[in-house]
């Protein structure tokens, strides 16, 4: 499979490890890295978010923990041949036993989000059967630092479960980006993100294309530090 090109880094991919698509790019994108020191990212696939944000943030340490081989095999070749390769580390490591000495001021996921199938494709990468929402949430909640923030992208359609558990586990909803597809249609995605502390909502509304296959502003405008575009 060939690598995915991006300005400052390479990513090698593989058919057994959940490949590089749009999600992963408008978190890495998004996630608000600005004040961080330490980042933990959940599920690492390739290695894509952890190294966007490392990218915007040039002194943070990163953290990634996977429980697939294949993806922590992947990660590590894709961290080691970045320019970034002396702040960004990843292991096996399955969330539910994970411990940290050190809590985190980032915990970045794009988790998975479709209640588990017959379907073996993506099975571990895309279905709630090794984490589910109540665990990645609980268990962040313990890592994260008293002015950390918990950033993820989930479905439309889980946003509201999602959000609920959150409030039972005492994390407060900061900000929220609406993504839509195209300018006309419903909200397909949305980045979400959570602080122990209660402040005031942050929300706004992002369009991906203005038309079929051709980009929005506001896409271009956010991954053109990434992003090598052929044409618009």
């Amino acid at each position: 499979m060939k690598p995915f090109k991006f300005k400052q880094f390479e990513i090698q991919q593989s058919k057994d490890v959940f490949r590089v698509g749009t999600d992963g790019v408008l978190l890495g994108a998004s996630a608000d890295v600005s004040s961080a020191s330490k980042v933990l990212e959940i599920g690492t696939g390739t290695g894509l978010i952890s190294l966007m944000l490392a990218q915007r943030n040039s002194k943070a340490e990163f953290l990634g923990i996977d429980i697939q081989e294949e993806a922590v095999g992947l990660t590590k070749t894709n961290f080691e041949n970045s320019v970034f390769n002396v702040r960004l580390k990843n292991i096996l490591q399955d969330l539910k036993t994970f411990e940290a000495k050190d809590k985190f001021d980032l915990i970045v996921s794009n988790p998975p989000y479709f209640e588990e199938s017959g379907s073996e494709k993506d099975k571990i990468a895309r279905q709630t059967v090794e984490l589910n929402f109540q665990q990645l949430i609980s268990k962040s909640s313990t890592l994260l630092s008293e002015k950390g923030i918990f950033s993820v992208i989930v479905p439309v359609e889980a946003g509201s479960d999602f959000m609920e558990i959150t409030k039972e586990n005492q994390l407060f909803l900061t900000r929220r980006i609406n993504i839509k597809g195209i300018g006309n249609s419903k909200v397909k995605r949305l980045i979400l993100e959570f602080s122990l502390i209660e402040n005031q909502l942050e929300e706004s509304e992002f369009i991906i294309e203005k038309s079929p296959r051709k980009y929005s502003d506001q896409y271009l405008e956010l991954t053109k530090e990434f992003h090598i575009f052929k044409n618009t």
